[in-house]
């Protein structure tokens, strides 16, 4: 695809005008302000007139069939809403529930502009075949809840695991990655995530986790470690030996931030799930300021309830600046990097998540002619404090089209949309 006259949000996230940009391959070719000379060999041309192209999002910490919970579990705590709700409904689902609201799941990022996200969740088989007809990207990890004291090699996700590995790992031209994964520190325990560290570090691979979601959980770790807080913690047993993924952060001392910094740990910030959980503020403007790894996730959709990161993007802009009475903490350039190239570093992938010749050309297009646009005085402002999932008319992942005008090449929206209804259904009978 080559399109002309098209806005941008550069390498930089600065605003270009009316530039031409050459889809080839999978990646972006070409950039400029006139037409490239082999124009002819990119294809379709896009006419990019009232449009302004970004770089596409990678959801950092999502739980994908989750979809089929969408407004079950509300208005509880978060230890209730998993004990009393999520977990029962997501022991009466089945590997195919888990395809059909993955599907959903990727239909519904698809559509608001984001090509990639960190799962963390069960029925990786499934998971991955919806991934594959979506057409889009996916870091995935088997969870699994770690109660039973013991080796990791004696429960039955360790040889799963290699499986996955071989199976899944670096599939579909690099668009399936597999993750290790430990849920959290209050549903595991040590010896066995001194083990999965172990392997993971061998492996070469991620680590994907929740961290000091909840003042609780936050609190009851300091008082079954000798004082250490889940960053301590898990630190001090080798977890973070591993490039990771640490969901949530909301409740990180000072001295949980220098941990993550010297670590190299990714917060991925879920600022909607936290607010509607009632977990608190995750200390963002502390985390940039100190130099600690920041990208952007929506978690499932029991607690969000939607997939539109445009949504999560203006709460990371603007939550920061009410809790603090600061107006110029976190800037939306910071709120959409973490977004984008944030994103899609955490998930150890170097050439995505910017528009920039030789990058993979993961792109999202929206429409740019609607009132609330208008006056454009700075481009970047109204993506961040006035663009909505619905602005976006188009999304290629690896430049493909995985979504273009109410079209999704790879998805059957309305059987999905039935049949996920139909499993939620069933599914709430059976409780």
């Amino acid at each position: 695809m080559l399109f002309k006259n098209i806005d941008l949000l550069d390498e930089n996230l600065d605003y270009q005008s009316s530039r031409w940009v050459g889809v080839k391959d999978g990646r972006i070719g070409y950039i400029g302000t006139e037409a490239p000379a082999d124009a002819e060999s990119y294809g379709e041309v896009y006419d990019g007139g009232g449009k302004l192209m970004l770089p596409a999002f990678y959801n950092a910490h999502a739980h994908a069939p989750m979809t089929l919970l969408r407004g079950y579990a509300e208005n509880l705590p978060l230890q209730a809403w998993l004990e009393t709700k999520c977990w029962p409904f997501e022991a009466k689902m089945t590997p195919e529930d888990n395809y059909w609201g993955t599907l959903l799941a990727c239909a519904e990022m698809t559509r608001y502009g984001c090509v990639s996200f960190s799962d963390m969740y069960y029925a990786t088989d499934e998971r991955v075949r919806a991934v594959d007809e979506a057409g889009i990207k996916m870091n995935v990890c088997e969870s699994e809840l770690f109660f039973e004291t013991k080796p990791f090699a004696e429960y039955a996700i360790a040889a799963k695991m290699k499986e996955y590995i071989k199976t899944y790992h670096g599939a579909l031209n690099g668009r399936i990655l597999v993750d290790y994964n430990i849920h959290a520190e209050y549903t595991s325990n040590e010896q066995t995530c001194r083990d999965i560290a172990e392997v993971t570090k061998a492996a070469g691979l991620r680590m994907h986790l929740h961290l000091s979601e909840t003042k609780s959980e936050h609190e009851e770790c300091k008082e079954r470690h000798n004082g250490m807080t889940p960053a301590a913690y898990f630190a001090s047993i080798g977890v973070f030996d591993s490039p990771t993924t640490a969901a949530h952060c909301v409740w990180c001392d000072d001295a949980d931030l220098e941990i993550l910094k010297e670590h190299g740990v990714w917060v991925a910030h879920n600022p909607a799930s936290n607010m509607k959980l009632g977990s608190g503020f995750a200390p963002i403007v502390k985390m940039l300021e100190r130099g600690v790894n920041v990208c952007l996730g929506t978690d499932g959709m029991a607690s969000n309830n939607n997939h539109d990161m445009f949504q999560d993007l203006y709460l990371m802009a603007v939550l920061s600046k009410g809790n603090l009475c600061d107006p110029t903490a976190v800037t939306p350039k910071q709120a959409l990097a973490a977004a984008t190239r944030g994103g899609a570093l955490s998930q150890g992938r170097e050439d995505c998540g910017l528009i920039k010749v030789g990058m993979k050309a993961d792109l999202t297009v929206v429409d740019t002619t609607g009132p609330s646009w208008w006056p454009m005085t700075d481009p970047l402002m109204n993506v961040v404090y006035a663009g909505h999932g619905s602005d976006v008319v188009l999304t290629l992942c690896d430049g493909e089209v995985v979504y273009r005008d109410g079209v999704w090449p790879g998805i059957d929206v309305e059987r999905v949309k039935a049949e996920c209804s139909a499993r939620t259904k069933r599914i709430i009978s059976e409780l």
